[in-house]
């Protein structure tokens, strides 16, 4: 296929498939929510609420855009801009099926054999923090602005532990190429998956990057409790809806992140592996891929209604004394297995010796803190 057609073809699909899956997502988490609260949800709309994604699209479409007198209009109109850009920008890195990199074969992916596919996800990513900033900025808004300086906080801590975590993969598969990183785990089965030699970066990347992508229970930017809608506060209709979009493709984009970075990708044990050319078996592979994507957006839409937001300050905390110093050691244990020739196993033990460290040194902080309040409760009362 010629690749301008390819690229083409690849942008229609992903554009396409990623604005249906993020309207019905949006359904799921609604049912979900109401599973999860012993309620019904959606129902009205179509057979057990499916036409309620369509109802909600019109809805948007033909609800008043309202813009307030007091918004800066030029940036006011440019943040949403910037943030479906960005998060669509950076999916264009993110392989949706296998590839090869063989002419004549369909890529599943619209940047090919991109050798610094990380490092772009990285950039393109970052980049979506500045749609926050500038709307809570353009809004002239005491607490959009707040959600705003949150988001820029949280963004910029988050992004280091992002980082580091993957640097124990890159140094594992020795590329920055998405597919070489499927392709390192699929030529070893599922035993060369990294999640079995890198469990704690798994988790910290999966951590930081519910932090990125502004999901619960790291929402901070746009906490109603607080900030009655944080940065969107003064936004409606199709504006409101451009940061929602963004919102839930970031968190398809970040379950394919972890999928193929920890979980082989489109590899699969039996049906899915690397020599399987039976008819069919390039959409059993995407299929694979497909489904642990599924899996991984429904667990985050569990965290989003089973564990309570964090303070400001336990973010950061978490953050600067907890991941940050953990992906050092990670990295640190990486390089030393790869400098001597180890047996790559032993990064398991390392890695749950480290969790159990930093569990034991968390509990004693916080035990700490906890006598601290006690005795200056106590010191207060008898001063009373």
């Amino acid at each position: 296929m010629h690749p301008f057609l390819h690229t083409v073809l690849a942008i229609s699909v992903v554009l396409g498939a990623t604005m249906g899956a993020c309207a019905y997502l949006i359904w799921l988490e609604r049912k979900l929510a109401a599973w999860v609260q012993d309620r019904v949800g959606p129902n009205r709309v179509g057979k057990f609420g499916l036409l309620q994604p369509l109802a909600d699209g019109l809805k948007f479409l033909l609800k008043e855009d309202i813009v307030p007198a007091h918004v800066d209009k030029a940036l006011y109109f440019l943040a949403p801009s910037i943030s479906i850009f960005t998060t669509f920008l950076a999916f264009s890195a993110v392989p949706f099926g296998p590839s090869s990199g063989q002419s004549g074969e369909f890529q599943f992916v619209i940047a090919p054999q991109l050798d610094i596919g990380i490092l772009f996800l990285f950039a393109a990513g970052s980049l979506a923090v500045y749609g926050i900033i500038l709307g809570g900025w353009a809004s002239n808004n005491k607490y959009s602005m707040l959600g705003a300086l949150r988001s820029s906080a949280q963004v910029i801590s988050y992004e280091i532990p992002l980082g580091l975590s993957l640097m124990g993969v890159i140094l594992l598969t020795g590329s920055l190429n998405l597919e070489q990183v499927i392709n390192h785990q699929t030529a070893r089965g599922v035993l060369g998956w990294h999640v079995w030699y890198q469990p704690l970066a798994c988790l910290i990347f999966f951590m930081s990057a519910l932090a990125e992508s502004n999901r619960l229970p790291f929402d901070l930017p746009e906490c109603e409790q607080e900030l009655v809608g944080g940065y969107h506060t003064e936004y409606s209709a199709m504006k409101f809806a451009m940061f929602f979009l963004a919102e839930y493709t970031h968190v398809i984009t970040v379950s394919f992140l972890v999928a193929i970075l920890f979980f082989g990708g489109w590899q699969f044990p039996w049906i899915a592996e690397a020599d399987s050319v039976y008819p069919g078996a390039t959409v059993v592979k995407v299929l694979v891929l497909l489904v642990k994507v599924f899996a991984f957006i429904l667990f985050i839409m569990l965290i989003r209604w089973t564990i309570p937001r964090y303070r400001y300050d336990q973010l950061m905390s978490l953050v600067w004394y907890g991941l940050i110093p953990l992906t050092v050691l990670n990295l640190v244990c990486v390089m030393f297995v790869k400098q001597f020739g180890l047996p790559e196993v032993w990064l398991l033990p390392a890695s749950g010796a480290m969790f159990v460290g930093a569990t034991i040194v968390s509990a004693q902080a916080a035990k700490r803190r906890v006598s601290r309040g006690l005795r200056r409760s106590a010191a207060v009362q008898g001063g009373g």
